[in-house]
């Protein structure tokens, strides 16, 4: 029988940089946060001000009676801040992408796994009620056997140099996607270009091929001239669009067009948009409480160590087959 706490767990974020004082502001409205961790002492105070929690420095914050650790450090620390909370035996929710290597990220899932600890990674869009909405359709056949999928994340900044667009954007995507098909892909190939600084890709495409015979493809840019981010889902019996910039009771739209292959040639027959009524939710915010509730009743979370890897696999896809 799983163990099921009475108290809410308490945890401290690492890192208040551009997420990172999203994710402290959404666990201290949930009543969690405890401290916060910045290699910026001055930034470290700030936010620790701001809530009413300590500014702890790493060692402090490991070795305090804290649950879990919320890391929001650039990418190319989450494996070693990681592993060092689950060997300090914290739980662990770590910011996508959860590493930039899939050997580090198999280690960061080997480790929960052995100290029995949780290790959810930050799919935001996973826990957005729009996309769970349409995931549910999906898996419920409401838009027939998946054709293609499509998935623009688009804008003008923020420009990184420690990422290019495709590790920094592309992983949200690559998760819904993988969820929608559920399957890994047979094959992927993926391409960016180099626009604004030397040897990090400000555009780039991942194309993906499924075994049942889908498709999908994710354009991922910070050099776009307005902000996109939509997803558009191509079944056999209907076409579903899951646009975010859209005010929420338009998000997400329902096309039943109709192709009549009747005649010696298609037609199609088009149909009203229908709007679908979903309830609003701040997808943070439920994204936090959800780890606080996989800690506080001992459940693996939905966005797992597990989840993390398929996702992985495919953002370092040269180690997948390319299509011909």
């Amino acid at each position: 029988m799983k163990q099921v706490r009475t108290k809410q767990p308490k945890v401290s974020v690492f890192g208040c940089g551009h997420w990172g004082k999203n994710l402290a502001r959404n666990f201290a409205e949930l009543g969690a946060l405890t401290a916060v961790v910045d290699p910026n002492p001055e930034t470290a105070k700030l936010h620790a001000d701001m809530h009413g929690v300590a500014a702890m420095t790493k060692e402090e914050a490991f070795a305090s009676d804290i649950d879990g650790v919320v890391i929001a450090a650039p990418a190319e620390y989450h494996a070693n801040l990681a592993l060092e909370a689950i060997e300090m035996g914290k739980h662990v929710y770590v910011e996508k992408p959860i590493a930039l290597s899939v050997a580090d990220g198999e280690k960061m899932h080997e480790a929960a796994q052995a100290a029995d600890r949780i290790l959810m990674v930050g799919h935001l869009l996973q826990y957005h009620p729009i996309f769970v909405a349409l995931r549910t359709m999906v898996r419920d056949g409401d838009l027939g056997k998946l054709r293609y999928a499509y998935s623009h994340r688009l804008s003008i900044g923020k420009f990184r140099v420690e990422e290019d667009a495709f590790w920094s954007l592309a992983p949200h995507d690559v998760s819904m996607l993988l969820a929608l098909f559920d399957e890994a892909p047979s094959h992927v190939r993926q391409s960016g270009l180099d626009f604004v600084t030397e040897g990090i890709a400000d555009e780039t495409r991942l194309d993906m091929v499924f075994p049942s015979g889908g498709r999908a493809h994710v354009f991922a840019s910070w050099l776009h001239p307005f902000k996109e981010q939509r997803l558009v889902v191509v079944g056999e019996t209907g076409m579903a669009v899951f646009d975010d910039v859209k005010p929420w009771e338009e998000k997400l739209a329902v096309y039943r067009h109709v192709i009549d292959t009747s005649g010696r040639e298609p037609v199609p027959h088009k149909a009203d948009v229908d709007y679908i009524d979903v309830p609003k939710g701040e997808p943070l915010k439920l994204e936090c409480q959800h780890f606080l509730d996989c800690i506080a009743n001992d459940t693996t979370p939905f966005t797992d160590g597990e989840e993390a890897l398929r996702v992985l696999r495919v953002m370092a896809s040269d180690t997948l087959p390319k299509p011909i």
